[in-house]
């Protein structure tokens, strides 16, 4: 059977959500999957990302990387979409990218796949949960097939998210990614490369 294609798309501001990214892309490609990892445009004004140190550090890094195509969400058998809270809603870039989607939503071409979602907030109830919902209002239009991680595994209840995989960055917005997420994001890819592999089997 051919490799399960995966695509990791996200964007990330400081960098919580590309290390989140980076992490799924190992867990995938441990599960054997040939996976695209492609960040979305930045969108937001220079002075906006000059403001913030984090925000330009990790602009500067990554700015060299692959952008996300349409291409990359047609090629897949299962979509990882990440984004970081943005009053409880997805973040403009990664909607932006999203709504450029139509003519292959109008094709058809973006029902029948895996999809999910993951996440980071500044504060534990800052809207993790309502960014993937708001998230998944999206597939459903494309027809595609949500595959939450929900309690499937018992480490999910030490991560505590069934809608997805999320982070907490802290009131300083730099507190580190720890094995509970690692385990649940290796979940998360591990679920979608095996769900994505028996649709498009």
């Amino acid at each position: 059977m051919a490799d399960v294609k995966l695509a990791i798309i996200y964007y990330s501001s400081t960098g919580t959500i590309h290390g989140m990214a980076e992490r799924l892309r190992e867990a995938g490609e441990k599960a054997g999957a040939e996976v695209r990892l492609r960040q979305v445009p930045e969108l937001a004004p220079e002075e906006a990302i000059a403001s913030n140190a984090a925000w330009s550090q990790h602009f500067d890094r990554t700015k060299n990387e692959p952008k996300a195509t349409a291409d990359d969400v047609v090629w897949a058998d299962g979509v990882l979409f990440g984004t970081p809270t943005r009053y409880g809603n997805v973040s403009s870039q990664l909607k932006q990218f999203i709504d450029t989607l139509g003519p292959q939503w109008g094709q058809g071409l973006l029902a029948n796949k895996a999809y999910a979602g993951f996440t980071a907030s500044m504060t534990e109830h800052g809207g993790q949960e309502s960014t993937l919902l708001a998230l998944y209002n999206t597939i459903y239009h494309f027809g595609g097939i949500v595959v939450a991680p929900g309690y499937t595994d018992p480490l999910k209840f030490a991560d505590g998210n069934p809608y997805g995989v999320s982070h907490v960055t802290g009131g300083s917005n730099d507190a580190p990614l720890t094995g509970v997420q690692f385990a649940a994001l290796d979940h998360l890819a591990t679920r979608m490369v095996t769900i994505a592999g028996k649709l498009s089997a």
